[in-house]
């Protein structure tokens, strides 16, 4: 017998987002930053100079290389798609080219967290309780709400602004995930998108550098779908049926086929492109004094919020069916978010990967979050508001006050604190950035004030205000502090300095930079980097400026005269010596 669903939901409350507002929602979330920055450190410029080095031919297809060095993530296909981007978008700027590949998967990642949602939601389990004379929801009705619900819950994650924005391979698995997540929750309903989806995003996962993630959540979703009881897919959206007999049966058994021939072809690419990598470290679990533990829980509660807290209530208010899906029985909308959820927290913690490793687990806790929406009272879903009220609007002030400081020394204390935070900083101003930033505030302010009136009950409304304030607060640092982050995220200062000093040189001879500063030599300066000691004889040589006492194994110091220092002015951890070869004049 079916436990009664927690779910209380009359037909009133679940009227759909208006489409323009949710599209302008994602416009304002995945556009800004696409165009006028530069590839941030490091992973950023790490990542774009092995896209680079593959577009360029100067490192095989199969084994990407900069420079001889291997990715310390290692994967095929994000440095694939990036380095397709620049050869087919050869009219536009190469980080631009990868960066508007990259919206695009973003774009599908919000697009498949909406359909994943809404599918788990047409699920009978997830339906809310009938009512004695009716009025409760529809399912169509009711599944279009939650997936609202559970797309603004996904733009809303604080941890999903900077990564999802960035040429990693982290964006990459991703969106592979979602793709996964989507196409598992809607197997019972539809068979082609779901099994492209499904193809794409686990091979796509394991080409990515995550081939265990990849391999554990198919074989999760195969004993999720072979365990779960079977329901007609019409489009009247069936009962839920005792026994699998006739053409559904043998639909279901040719879906777990599939799945696991899948999961073969997975395993055997993945061999045979030696994919397989283990780095499973447990520091965090043995380390006795526990500060691991804390920077961990520390992560979990900033990246993953405000999620985390409703995906907790919904497994508090939705216990009895978590109870029996402990006990063998399956509920697709709660499994299936539980299964994606916990391998990426489980990555986290069994890898020093940290936050990239958590983004994968984004839009499942997203649709976590929107089965909680429909439970909540009327306390709760006000404390939410006026949290992210207080909250994102104080972000806003800050950001407000910061930039007018920037622009005219008033008042001085930012001012001050960003000239010592940024030294050789100088603000410019852009017309459009301040219109696109004022149209963004004055709809906050539209938006505040819609939340706060009367307006009938809608599951997705608690879910307005931290979609809207992400959104806001995103657009207005990629607008108002675009200068700003660039030059205190990016290579750019210091390359130009040593571009000013090494002139047009054939070569450039470097000895223990990072994977990040050979990326930014290479595409902000256009350096010819080769590996210190080659058979280049270049006139240059560069050097970590922590790394000198080892020069003396590379070269002969005798041959080198120290000749500039060049610095990141906001890290100085990203500092270089350079080096002129004593034959080549004096210094």
């Amino acid at each position: 017998m079916n436990q009664p669903s927690p779910a209380i939901v009359a037909q009133g409350a679940v009227r759909r987002l208006p489409r323009v507002a949710l599209w302008l929602f994602c416009a304002a979330y995945v556009l800004p930053g696409l165009f006028g920055r530069e590839p941030w450190k490091s992973a950023d410029m790490t990542a774009f100079g092995f896209m680079q080095s593959l577009a360029l031919g100067n490192s095989p297809w199969l084994s990407p290389q900069l420079m001889g060095q291997a990715p310390l993530v290692e994967g095929l296909f994000p440095y694939w798609l990036g380095a397709w981007a620049m050869q087919g978008l050869a009219f536009l700027p190469n980080d631009v080219a990868v960066r508007l590949v990259f919206a695009v998967l973003l774009g599908l990642t919000l697009a498949a967290t909406w359909y994943g949602v809404y599918y788990l939601a047409r699920s009978p389990q997830a339906q809310p309780v009938a009512f004695a004379f009716g009025g409760e929801a529809n399912p169509p009705d009711y599944a279009r709400a939650m997936a609202d619900g559970g797309l603004l819950a996904c733009i809303a994650t604080l941890g999903l602004a900077q990564l999802s924005h960035e040429t990693t391979p982290a964006a990459v698995q991703l969106c592979c995930t979602a793709l996964s997540f989507f196409a598992f929750a809607a197997l019972p309903y539809r068979v082609v998108a779901p099994a492209v989806c499904a193809v794409v995003g686990l091979t796509g996962l394991a080409l990515s550098g995550a081939p265990v993630a990849a391999v554990l959540l198919g074989t999760g979703g195969l004993l999720i779908h072979a365990m779960e009881r079977p329901v007609s897919g019409d489009s009247s959206f069936g009962q839920e049926i005792s026994e699998p007999t006739g053409r559904l049966a043998t639909h279901r058994q040719a879906i777990g086929w599939g799945i696991l021939l899948l999961l073969v072809g997975v395993i055997f690419l993945s061999t045979q492109l030696g994919l397989w990598r283990w780095r499973i470290v447990l520091p965090q679990m043995w380390n006795s004094g526990g500060h691991d533990w804390h920077g961990l829980a520390r992560l979990v509660v900033w990246f993953t919020w405000p999620t985390w807290p409703l995906a907790l209530w919904t497994l508090w208010r939705w216990r009895r069916q978590v109870w029996q899906i402990l006990q063998g029985r399956m509920h697709r909308h709660l499994a299936l978010p539980i299964l994606f959820a916990s391998v990426a927290v489980g990555t986290t913690l069994a890898t020093t990967a940290g936050d990239r490793a958590l983004l994968p687990a984004i839009p499942a806790l997203a649709a976590l979050a929107a089965f909680a929406l429909p439970t909540l009272g009327r306390s709760v879903a006000s404390l939410v508001d006026w949290f992210t009220l207080l909250f994102f609007t104080g972000c806003a002030l800050v950001i407000w006050v910061v930039w007018i400081a920037m622009q005219t020394g008033v008042p001085p204390q930012p001012a001050a604190n960003v000239a010592r935070l940024a030294p050789g900083f100088q603000p410019s101003f852009s017309l459009g950035a301040l219109l696109l930033a004022l149209a963004a505030t004055a709809f906050w302010a539209w938006l505040v004030q819609w939340r706060v009136g009367r307006h009938r009950a809608a599951i997705w409304k608690s879910m307005v205000l931290p979609a809207g304030g992400a959104a806001l607060c995103w657009l207005l640092l990629m607008t108002l502090w675009l200068p700003l982050l660039d030059f205190a995220r990016s290579y750019t200062a210091l390359t130009r300095q040593i571009s000013r000093v090494v002139g047009d040189a054939p070569c450039v001879e470097a000895h223990a930079l990072d994977l990040g500063q050979i990326a930014a030599f290479q595409f902000h300066a256009g350096l010819k980097l080769q590996s210190a000691g080659a058979r280049a004889n270049c006139p240059w040589l560069l050097v970590d400026r922590d790394k000198v006492a080892s020069l003396g194994f590379a070269v002969n110091l005798k041959d080198w005269t120290p000749q500039y220092f060049g610095y990141r002015p906001t890290d100085r951890d990203d500092d270089v010596l350079l080096y002129r070869r004593a034959d080549r004049g004096a210094p």
